[in-house]
């Protein structure tokens, strides 16, 4: 059953050019009334799929959750609080914009239980920040990072990105450079990746963007796997680098294809076998609510063959891969069984390997993740 919680707070003070997760400017929104209905939906959530076991990961996603005012945050904080069992030693995360929570905030969150954030750096160059439309300077991060560490919350993640418009491995460098600096513990860095309704998809297709080659995007992804390394931070999957100690126990629900609540306009869940999907847009969502329904705008009740797939294809995105004897427990098949062409046309390729019972990518196979994947749905 379900041990962790995705909540999505769809408001940002401003749109980046390369967003495609469900959001809306803040300004003129319904957020209480929003907040309200989230409530609800927790209570029928629970009434519907009652927790088996206390809560051991929360995740607060947006958009961007500390654009709300604190009494606004508070109230969603404190309704996690009210209709789940939270486990005392629960990792709970915020995301958070640079400059987007003051010290008042922080206290706040700290009290309500939050203990790691998740901030949106991207970069560290000014020049990039305004392409890639961020509201934030360079120096908000580490400014933000110190009032949470005096809030008490000491577990901070950072969001990265590479191949941006116009980066060159100078900026690349430098970037990872000013990171390092930065008293973290883990680092989330992922390559742009052009997506429909986006303002960089629409000037992609009028041929205004820029951007690096796939052998160059490579580059700089082996750039950082080096360099984080030598700092300190283990990468314990593809995009993922931490502290020893301080990987992410939430986004680990994901990897090792867990159940999880969803929770908000747009948010993914899965329950009791089913994968659900809330309503993006809020008089959609709003109106579902009204009506006494789950804002749901698709169900789907996961096969029996597709958990086998997602179970490789997310787990392997681990360093550590998947166990052979705990896909055996859960699905009563052995992986060769049951992916008898791909498993040892992979390892043919020279992409997958395997020692002590588990089977993980190779440093091809790293190179080549979403190849390896694509086998699995698709074969």
């Amino acid at each position: 059953m379900p041990r962790a919680i995705y909540l999505h707070v769809p408001f940002c003070e401003q749109i980046c050019h390369y967003c495609d997760f469900n959001k809306f400017f803040l300004k003129n929104q319904p957020i209480d009334e929003y907040i309200d209905d989230v409530l609800t939906e927790m209570a029928r959530t629970v009434e519907a799929v009652p927790p088996e076991g206390p809560i051991e990961s929360i995740y607060v996603g947006g958009g961007t959750p500390t654009s709300l005012s604190s009494a606004q945050l508070k109230r969603l904080l404190l309704g996690l609080r009210n209709y789940f069992p939270i486990s005392p030693e629960a990792e709970w995360t915020v995301e958070v914009n640079p400059g987007s929570a003051d010290q008042e905030k922080l206290q706040m969150m700290s009290a309500a239980g939050v203990n790691r954030l998740s901030i949106g750096a991207q970069t560290f160059d000014s020049q990039l920040l305004q392409t890639i439309n961020r509201d934030h300077q360079p120096g908000d991060v580490l400014e933000q990072i110190l009032l949470a560490r005096q809030s008490g919350i000491t577990n901070i993640s950072v969001d990265m990105m590479y191949a941006l418009p116009g980066q060159t491995m100078e900026h690349w460098d430098d970037s990872l450079n000013e990171l390092l600096q930065l008293p973290v513990t883990h680092v989330s860095a992922y390559a742009l990746k052009i997506e429909a309704k986006t303002v960089f998809y629409q000037m992609w297709r009028k041929g205004q963007l820029s951007l690096p080659e796939e052998e160059f995007e490579a580059l700089m992804y082996e750039r950082m796997r080096s360099v984080l390394s030598e700092a300190g931070l283990n990468q314990y999957e593809i995009s993922n680098f931490a502290v020893p100690g301080y990987e992410s126990s939430h986004n680990r629900v994901y990897w090792q294809n867990k159940e999880y609540y969803g929770l908000g306009a747009g948010a993914h869940g899965y329950t009791a076998g089913v994968r659900t999907v809330n309503h993006g847009p809020l008089p959609k969502y709003m109106r579902a609510i009204a009506e006494g329904e789950f804002p749901y705008l698709e169900t789907h009740r996961v096969t029996k063959e597709e958990q086998m797939e997602e179970f490789m294809f997310m787990g392997l995105r681990m360093r550590s891969g998947v166990s052979r004897s705990e896909f055996f427990e859960r699905y009563n098949i052995d992986v060769d069984d049951a992916f008898p062409e791909i498993v040892p046309g992979l390892f043919e390729r020279g992409l997958l390997n395997e020692e002590e019972g588990r089977l993980f990518l190779t440093e091809d196979g790293l190179l080549l993740g979403n190849e390896v994947f694509e086998k699995f749905l698709l074969g």
